[in-house]
């Protein structure tokens, strides 16, 4: 690989925010025919990276060089179309889709008049061409709105292919997708990489990176910490990279289920899409962790607010430790001993703008522990705080830091003692660590377990399927607001829940037959 040309190259690329160094003097290469992985710890400098790229932001040293008809030119600082012309394309985690048009006018919106006569049909020539040689196949003509996620996907990717796309960046590319689409994905960047473009993959998922790269590059700090051949590489030795230690191994032991402290009985629930349900059967037993697999927008969400305490059935019956649930109330949910990690850290986990200990403290201010005679005990709280930044690694300035400065890791970590210490019956953990790297994802996981060990009931909602096996002692799938038993997780495989996220309910059964 390193024999064919050089596509794009970083050299000595240094950014800063005031004291803060988000990149050390990186350089990298991108070579023709290459799929080059991009690993990092959360604040690794990875984003910052892409940005400069991109033209969002501006370095402070070093330059950005993409291969044209008189070899490597440089790319003038801040400047995305620049990027764009040069034959750099990105696929964001989030797809920026115009819905209400077809496949085909999105790939052409932003490159040309939508309206101009005789276009067309040759953009349509275009486009059947590439879907030719990358097996890229989608229906052009259906609205966007219509497609699967993964073909949306697709749409996202021939767009950046119709503009010329040299290098193709792709970021967290299989956050929504199931199974089978991933590796539907990963043969479609193989037969790109075949043809000549040149790929950079951004994911947190080691499992993926291994299957698909040539090549892994590890920044850690804002610096580049290593490169490895992914043919000489391991799970192991990428993790130690990242982190720059050796990272425990979290070892599920087989469960104990006790008596069942949250059940939903033939529970619908009528809201927005991705949050209705029908017909809802499901039970959460002490000492035992459910991981609930889906493609995201199934009705995950409808879920977790039951349990969370912001929605109620509108029919079936939700039970806590066998009373009825009658209405929504969190916080005598979280009085009983109902505990949340939510899906959006930043927005519903924390207020940015209170310190660490007010964070901690927020859900048990009317409480004894934090209360006296009506008035705030903020010894009380920062003692919480402090106590809490020393077990769960919470790295930040002390108690009185504002939530908004903390990582996201830090933030999950903050999370987690809050749940965590006050000792909870039943646990939601709604992507407890979407975003985090190996050594964090370590640290929840170990968290979770050692409270299901306790006598907890867990509900794991994930959409990565690798954190489920790692987690779950049985497996329920939800698809279009339907749940479906898939059981204990041994004998379960990848594909099997798989088939069960894409809709065909039969597969578990079909397996055991």
């Amino acid at each position: 690989m390193t024999d064919a040309p050089v596509l794009l190259s970083l050299q000595n690329i240094t950014k800063r925010f005031g004291a803060l160094t988000a990149n050390d003097g990186i350089s990298l290469d991108l070579h023709r025919g290459e799929i080059l992985a991009l690993l990092g710890e959360n604040g690794a400098g990875k984003t910052t990276l892409m940005n400069i790229l991109f033209g969002h932001y501006v370095q402070d040293e070093g330059d950005v060089r993409v291969l044209g008809d008189g070899g490597l030119t440089a790319l003038p600082p801040g400047s995305p179309g620049a990027a764009l012309k040069a034959g750099i394309g990105m696929v964001h985690q989030h797809f920026t889709l115009a819905e209400n048009l077809s496949g085909l006018a999105n790939i052409r919106l932003g490159t040309e008049p939508l309206l101009s006569f005789g276009r067309e049909g040759a953009a349509r020539a275009k486009v059947q061409k590439i879907i030719a040689e990358s097996g890229l196949d989608v229906d052009l003509d259906r609205r966007v709105a219509d497609l699967t996620v993964g073909e949306k996907q697709r749409i996202e990717i021939l767009k950046a292919l119709y503009r010329d796309a040299k290098v193709l960046i792709l970021d967290e590319p299989t956050a929504v997708l199931t199974p089978q689409e991933a590796d539907g994905l990963f043969v479609v960047l193989r037969r790109l990489a075949a043809n000549g473009l040149g790929v950079i993959f951004i994911s947190h998922k080691l499992g993926e990176v291994l299957a698909v790269s040539h090549r892994i590059l590890v920044l850690r700090g804002g610096k580049k910490a290593g490169e490895l051949v992914t043919a000489d590489a391991d799970r192991r030795a990428i993790a130690d990279l990242m982190v720059g230690k050796a990272v425990a191994a979290v070892v599920r032991t087989p469960a104990s289920p006790g008596d069942v402290l949250l059940a939903l009985e033939n529970v619908s629930l009528h809201g927005a899409s991705g949050r209705s349900l029908s017909g809802v059967d499901l039970k959460l037993r002490a000492g035992e962790v459910v991981g609930l697999a889906g493609v995201s927008g199934n009705g995950q969400s409808g879920i977790a607010g039951l349990i969370s305490g912001l929605a109620v059935p509108t029919s079936g019956t939700m039970r806590l430790y066998g009373e009825t649930v009658t209405r929504a109330d969190p916080r005598a949910l979280v009085a009983n001993g109902v505990a949340r990690m939510p899906e959006d850290r930043q927005h519903d986990g924390v207020v940015g703008t209170m310190s660490v200990a007010d964070n901690i403290a927020i859900e048990e201010v009317r409480s004894a522990a934090f209360s006296k005679m009506g008035f705030l005990d903020r010894k009380a709280m920062r003692e919480r705080a402090t106590a809490a930044i020393a077990g769960y690694d919470v790295r930040c300035q002390g108690p009185d830091a504002e939530a908004r400065l903390l990582s996201g890791g830090n933030v999950q970590k903050l999370i987690l003692a809050r749940v965590l210490e006050r000792g909870p019956r039943v646990i939601l953990a709604n992507q407890p660590t979407r975003g985090l790297d190996v050594g964090a994802q370590a640290e929840v996981h170990r968290r979770i377990l050692a409270a299901r060990d306790r006598g907890a009931a867990v509900l794991v909602i994930s959409e990565d399927l690798d954190e489920l096996f790692a987690l779950a002692d049985r497996f329920v799938v939800v698809h279009a607001g339907e749940l479906h038993d898939a059981g204990p997780s041994e004998g379960l495989d990848r594909g099997t829940i798989g088939l069960m996220m894409a809709g065909q309910s039969h597969a578990r059964a079909e397996m055991a037959s």
